[in-house]
C-alpha cells in the first residue's frame, strides 16, 4: 500500500489548521513588542459565539471549558486558542448550576511584604486553615493589590462561582472597597477589625477591654507619665487602643499630652524610633504601653541599647501576645489577643452566613493581660 503524502495526514492537516497566518504572526509581534495597536476585545463575548468562530458546537466548547476527556487533543486546542483570541471569560456560577456551593472560601490580605511570615496573620489563617479543613472548606488566598481591586476582581470572587465568601484580614476603613460587598450582600467578614457604620460582618478582639486592663496596670503600678506608641489611626480597634488609653488618664486625674503620642508604624523600627522621640520630648516618662508587640519590642530595644532600664527606668507594654515573646529580655507584658480563636470562629461564622444561617455577624473575643518582667512599680514608690 503507497504511504500517502505526509501533507494529506489527519496530523498535518491538523497541524496546518492552527498554523498563525503571516498578518497573526505579524500581530504577535507587535502586541510581544508592546506597540499600541491591538485589536479590541469585544466587551462582551458569549459561549456561542466563540462557538460559531471555531466551527463547533456549543457543547463542544463547554466540554473543553470544563477540560472533558472526552474532546480531543486537537479540537481542545483549536477551541481554546479561539476563547483566549476572543477573550472570552466562562460564567462560573452558570458552569456550577448543578451545585450550590463550592466550597471554597477566600481569605483576601492587603498587598503587604512578608505577610504570611508575620506572626500575627499567621496565628489567624492557622485559625482558619484548621477549621475550614474541619468543614469540609479549601481556602483561596488574594492579595488585594491596587490592580487586582481596580480591575474588580474582588467581586469576580463571587460572579464567576469561584468561592462562596470572603474573610479580609488587615483592612481598615481607608479600604473603601470592601464596601461593594455589602452593597451586594455578598457573604464577607472583616477579621480583628470593623468599619465604622457598622455595615460590614465582623469578627475581632475586644481591644478596648485590653487596654484598659494594660492602663490600669501601669496606673497601679504608680505610674503617672505614661505614654503610648500607637499606629493606624484609620483602623476602629486601633483608635478603640488610643481612646481607653486618652480616657484613663483623664478618669485618674492626669492630663494627657500630645508630647506622649507616636505613632510606631507596627514595626519593630517604628516602636525603637517612638521611644526615642519620646524621651527626647519628655525624659520623665516612666511607662509606653505600644499597640502592638512588635513596637514594643523595638521600644525596648532602644531603651537597653541607650542607658534605659525595662522596667526600672521605663515599663514597656504590648499587645498580640506573638510566640516566644516569654523569652525576650526582658519577656514581655503584654495584652493576649486569641488570635487562632478569632480565624477559627471566623471561619465558622463565615460558613454559617454562607448557608443562611445567620443573618448578621458581629463578634468580639474578650482579651487579657499577660504580667511577664517588662513592667514594675514607679521607681520613686519603691521602698
Amino acid at each position: 500500500m503507497p504511504t500517502p503524502p505526509l501533507n494529506s495526514s489527519p496530523e498535518s492537516k491538523s497541524a496546518d489548521a492552527f498554523a498563525p497566518s503571516r498578518e497573526a504572526s505579524k500581530e504577535i509581534t507587535v502586541r510581544f513588542n508592546n506597540a499600541a495597536v491591538e485589536e479590541k476585545v469585544p466587551e462582551k463575548v458569549n459561549i456561542r459565539e466563540v462557538a460559531r468562530q471555531a466551527g463547533v458546537s456549543v457543547a463542544t466548547v463547554s466540554m473543553v471549558l470544563n477540560a472533558s476527556p472526552r474532546i480531543s487533543r486537537s479540537t481542545h486546542i483549536k477551541v481554546q486558542r479561539m476563547i483566549d483570541k476572543m477573550g472570552y471569560r466562562p460564567n462560573r456560577l452558570a458552569q456550577s448550576l448543578s451545585g450550590r456551593y463550592t466550597q471554597v472560601v477566600a481569605v483576601m490580605l492587603p498587598p503587604l511584604r512578608h505577610a504570611f511570615a508575620d506572626a500575627y496573620f499567621g496565628e489567624i489563617l492557622s485559625g482558619i486553615a484548621d477549621r475550614a479543613g474541619k468543614l469540609g472548606h479549601k481556602l483561596l488566598i488574594e492579595q488585594a493589590k491596587p490592580q487586582f481591586v481596580k480591575e474588580g476582581k474582588h467581586l469576580e470572587l463571587y460572579e464567576r462561582r469561584f468561592v462562596d465568601g470572603v474573610l479580609c484580614l488587615g483592612f481598615n476603613e481607608k479600604h473603601s472597597f470592601l464596601s461593594d460587598f455589602a452593597a451586594r450582600r455578598y457573604p464577607m467578614i472583616l477579621v480583628d477589625n470593623r468599619f465604622g457604620d457598622n455595615l460590614l460582618d465582623y469578627v475581632h478582639c475586644d481591644y478596648r477591654l485590653g487596654a484598659q486592663q494594660a492602663m490600669n496596670c501601669l496606673l497601679q503600678l504608680g505610674h503617672r507619665s505614661i505614654a503610648m506608641v500607637y499606629a493606624a489611626p484609620e483602623s476602629p480597634t486601633a483608635r478603640d487602643v488610643v481612646e481607653t488609653y486618652t480616657s484613663s488618664l483623664v478618669a485618674a486625674g492626669i492630663t494627657p499630652s500630645e508630647h506622649w503620642l507616636v505613632d510606631g508604624c507596627f514595626t519593630d523600627e517604628g516602636g525603637a524610633e517612638a521611644a526615642r522621640v519620646l524621651l527626647s520630648r519628655d525624659p520623665q516618662i516612666s511607662a509606653i504601653l505600644c499597640g502592638n508587640d512588635k513596637m514594643a519590642l523595638g521600644a525596648i530595644r532602644y531603651l537597653t541599647t541607650h542607658g534605659h532600664r525595662v522596667p526600672d527606668d521605663v515599663s514597656v507594654v504590648g499587645f498580640d501576645d506573638i510566640q516566644h515573646l516569654a523569652y525576650a529580655n526582658p519577656s514581655l507584658t503584654t495584652v493576649h489577643l486569641p488570635l487562632y480563636e478569632l480565624g477559627v470562629l471566623a471561619c465558622e461564622k463565615l460558613v454559617e452566613r454562607i448557608r443562611g444561617k445567620v443573618e448578621r455577624v458581629a463578634e468580639v473575643l474578650p482579651t487579657h493581660l499577660v504580667l511577664r518582667e517588662s513592667t514594675g512599680m514607679m521607681r520613686s514608690l519603691r521602698s
